[in-house]
């Protein structure tokens, strides 16, 4: 779809230079905005369902969090206030809200600069006309965030619950594309309209007060009450609760055809056009007799004309319609003169369906093949981070709907799970060139090698956290590296010498070993990296102090470290390989299977019985796992720590916690 809409030429704070006089960063442009025609795509179409799948997604909570509120779905009612002057388009405002049982409150209505009704006021009202156009230099940030100001129409509106007259008032704070560009102004429950009203000296009506609550003398209200609570001033609706008033005034102006139920979202359509020259060509010609004519499908790619200049033109128009070569072209329909359109899409399109593409890329004559397509997608997984969550992200999700429901594909979300990463930073600050602490893998890597940097990033912290760079940290996963080589050496060793000495602690280290291999293969699965390289290195340090010297229980732990050091995974295990000394080619370590553990084997034998004494621990013993209270009872009485604190005392209770603790309570 095409439309009208007001868009910056400066798409954020950071491209500007000087919030003051608001000047580009680059070319020191004085920022303003103009009305363009530009290209959207439809996904407010698609905002029921884009908050709805969030329930049914394996997504990272922090991410759906930031898509539900970027979606901004609300509840409430559409609420017709009659204009009392009958000259304009339309006899009503529409007002969306989701507080109705505060309505009688409603002593104002504010306008933003962009309704339709202010803009029909604007032509014959010079105050309002020079206040919509001073609204026009602010962005929309600063229209939210600084001072509430506004300009009086002139003229009123009828509160359809109170049959009063109210003053209609245009207001740079409200914003055209939330609940219809129209807000009720309810300055004893909205602590903006209540700042507004004091500034311009309207009735303040409180209608709502908490349980249990006197209302407040009039016009002694030092802030709005914004929470729920009882009726007052509301007539027939006086003492109801807020939620049973918000249902039963819904219906009763229903009733009286000036409301009805309604659902809003924040979300608004997204802006593809960009007046610059990279980007794909948007497909579209502009003939005088056709209109606006898609470019055919086997006209397709538009390809970017070669440009030596390629800045953009200081106006709003993109350096492309500085070519006429590439403008001026023939209608697809009619065959007579057509002009091009110059504006490329955003780079943001191109990336929200890139993943369809990576099954099928030996195909040039279609962007996905659909039994490929059908084999492979939708992803499993997806990690990246959540400053995309609601660009890039959600257009995807967008996307994938779309193409869904026009038969391409047969899945409308895309990826099954996904997982946001943390951030890395480098002295508690994020990297940045700007600060200079921007930290190069190579030198790492030709340091210490890439297995190093690798187990070192994935060791830093939680996953969905990250973690602060330091060169210590990284001394400590050469250390624990250089142990596990200096180990399988000496295995290897003892192996050619077919030293197998008995160990005591072997039975001990097997049970270790089972139980890391338990907890690798769930933190993995579970993408806590951290956890599961801490788990190697406990039991790495279990096999050094058992002096076990045995393969089997070594062999294991190669295979659990191989997905975080690939490269020193691989050569310990051919070295293991051709311990015999023939130079045997084996299969690499990556086509080897996964270690599995035996559930026996991973539960303990004993554990530590805590020994207390009205509470205080007098002494910790090793007792076998699943001993009753009566043994455990025996085990503590022998203790020779205990008779100290019993001695001829009499115990008046035990206390017992299963494979965890005893407690005796004296008299």
């Amino acid at each position: 779809m095409i439309k009208k809409s007001k868009i910056k030429n400066q798409k954020s704070k950071r491209q500007v230079k000087n919030e003051k006089i608001r000047v580009c960063e680059r070319c020191e442009t004085p920022v303003e905005t103009k009305e363009l025609k530009q290209w959207f795509l439809k996904i407010t179409k698609y905002a029921e369902l884009l908050d709805k799948n969030l329930d049914k997604i394996d997504w990272s909570e922090n991410v759906k969090k930031l898509q539900r509120n970027w979606i901004g779905r609300s509840e409430g009612t559409s609420v017709r206030f009659k204009i009392k002057d009958l000259r304009f388009k339309s006899d009503f405002i529409e007002v969306f809200t989701t507080r109705i049982d505060t309505i009688f409150g409603a002593t104002f209505l504010v306008l933003s600069p962009e309704h339709e009704l202010a803009q029909a006021i604007k032509k014959e009202n010079p105050k309002v006309k020079k206040y919509i156009e001073e609204s026009q230099k602010k962005t929309e940030q600063e229209r939210i965030e600084r001072e509430k100001t506004g300009v009086f129409t002139g003229f009123y509106a009828i509160n359809p619950a109170t049959g009063k007259e109210i003053p209609i008032w245009v207001g740079d704070f409200v914003l055209a594309h939330y609940g219809g560009g129209a807000v009720m102004g309810v300055p004893a429950h909205d602590q903006r309209d209540f700042e507004f009203a004091k500034k311009y000296n309207l009735p303040i009506v409180e209608v709502v007060v908490p349980q249990n609550q006197k209302p407040k003398i009039k016009n002694q209200l030092q802030k709005a009450y914004e929470g729920e609570g009882i009726l007052i001033n509301s007539e027939q609706f006086n003492g109801l609760p807020s939620q049973k008033a918000r249902e039963e005034l819904t219906n009763w102006l229903a009733q009286k055809g000036l409301a009805k139920k309604a659902v809003t979202y924040k979300l608004r359509d997204w802006l593809i056009s960009r007046q610059r020259y990279w980007g794909p060509p948007i497909p579209i010609v502009y003939c005088k007799k056709c209109g606006i004519v898609p470019v055919p499908e086997k006209d397709l790619p538009v390809k970017l004309p070669y440009l030596k200049d390629f800045r953009p033109t200081g106006t709003e128009k993109s350096p492309l319609a500085n070519i006429p070569e590439f403008i001026n072209t023939k209608c697809p329909k009619c065959g007579g003169s057509a002009k091009r359109e110059t504006d490329v899409s955003d780079n943001f399109l191109d990336s929200a369906w890139y993943f369809l593409r990576y099954p099928s890329t030996e195909f040039d004559d279609r962007p996905f093949d659909k039994e490929l397509t059908k084999k492979w997608l939708p992803v499993d997984m997806y990690i990246g981070g959540p400053e995309h969550a609601c660009l890039h992200l959600l257009y995807t999700r967008f996307i994938t709907m779309a193409l869904h429901d026009l038969g391409y594909l047969d899945f409308e979300e895309p990826f099954k799970k996904f997982r946001a990463h943390g951030h890395i930073t480098k002295d508690g600050a994020k990297m940045s060139k700007s600060r200079g602490n921007v930290v190069n893998p190579d030198e790492y890597i030709e340091k210490y090698g890439a297995d190093v940097l690798r187990m070192y990033l994935l060791f830093l912290g939680p996953f969905s956290q990250g973690g602060d760079f330091s060169d210590k940290g990284i001394s400590g996963i050469v250390r624990f590296l250089n142990k596990i080589w200096t180990l399988v050496q000496q295995e290897i060793k003892n192996q050619k010498s077919k030293i197998k000495k008995p160990n005591q602690n072997a039975k001990r280290i097997e049970r270790k070993l089972h139980q890391t291999i338990k907890k690798v293969t769930e933190d993995i699965e579970n993408l806590r990296f951290n956890t599961a390289i801490a788990t190697l290195m406990t039991y790495l340090n279990e096999l050094e102090k058992s002096k076990v010297y045995d393969l089997e229980l070594t062999k294991p732990l190669i295979l659990l470290l191989a997905p975080f050091t690939p490269h020193l995974s691989e050569e310990l295990w051919q070295g293991i390989k051709n311990q015999n000394g023939k130079r045997t080619q084996f299969k690499s370590i990556f086509q080897e299977f996964w270690p599995k553990y035996d559930s026996k084997l991973i539960e303990e034998e004993t554990f530590t019985l805590i020994i207390q004494v009205n509470g205080k621990v007098r002494d910790q013993i090793e007792a076998q796992v699943g001993i009753s209270e009566s043994q455990a009872k025996e085990l503590a009485l022998k203790s020779k720590k205990l008779k100290k604190w019993i001695k001829e005392k009499e115990i008046k209770t035990t206390i017992f916690v299963k494979d965890k603790l005893i407690n005796f309570v004296l008299r």
